[in-house]
């Protein structure tokens, strides 16, 4: 009997609860004098960045960075004009935590100050989390896909199922060009994660979905 080559595709996903919250902000401050807009920057994103230095490991925060200054002047145009320069100065902060109770403070406390703006926040699990609940997103993935070419196999009265590829979607080889053997397997898998956050701040997050998705070829016989 003639064995027949099955190609099926495997998908499952999985909700998590996030662990983690990444919080960026913007200190940004404009005005005539260059001099004094840097000065007045600094007066603003020192307090933050020493507030945060302090309670690091502590109250929620995991850690916390901040990216350089930038100065920038431009001279905007008005009733046809060029006007007198304008000087911009920025720096974006980052911070990391655990915990919604002190990040729904700490957020709070920070969103009133003057020149400073919330930019994202963004929901997370953490790296040894993510790579767990990969792992088995993608064994579940390989095992519908096994179960799907397993009812093919059945339906046309074949009994033995011999895995040929498993990779990720897009990637199995063409049949007729050349490819692993039989047995051969690229144990890959195509991951996403989805948050389901909007544009709008949200300190209570809804759970991170991650899912994975596979191709694979069998032989039955």
């Amino acid at each position: 009997m003639t064995d027949v080559t099955i190609t099926v595709r495997g998908e499952h996903e999985r909700r998590v609860a996030a662990e983690q919250a990444v919080v960026t902000l913007r200190v940004a401050v404009e005005g005539p004098d260059r001099s004094e807009v840097v000065a007045r920057l600094e007066s603003v994103a020192a307090p933050l960045t020493d507030a945060l230095a302090a309670r690091r490991g502590v109250e929620g925060l995991v850690e916390w960075t901040s990216d350089r200054m930038a100065v920038w002047s431009e001279r905007p145009w008005g009733d046809g004009h060029r006007l007198a320069p304008v000087h911009h100065a920025s720096v974006d902060l980052t911070a990391t935590f655990d915990d919604p109770t002190p990040l729904s403070a700490w957020v709070t406390a920070v969103a009133d100050r003057e020149d400073v703006e919330i930019t994202n926040v963004e929901w997370r699990l953490t790296p040894v989390t993510r790579a767990a609940v990969e792992r088995d997103v993608a064994s579940e993935a390989v095992g519908v896909a096994v179960d799907r070419a397993t009812a093919y196999a059945a339906a046309l009265g074949r009994g033995t199922l011999t895995p040929l590829e498993v990779a990720d979607v897009g990637l199995l080889s063409t049949p007729g060009e050349p490819g692993p053997g039989p047995g051969a397997r690229m144990m890959r898998a195509s991951f996403s994660g989805d948050a389901e956050t909007s544009p709008q701040l949200r300190l209570q997050p809804d759970d991170i979905v991650v899912s994975a998705a596979v191709e694979a070829r069998f032989t039955a016989r």
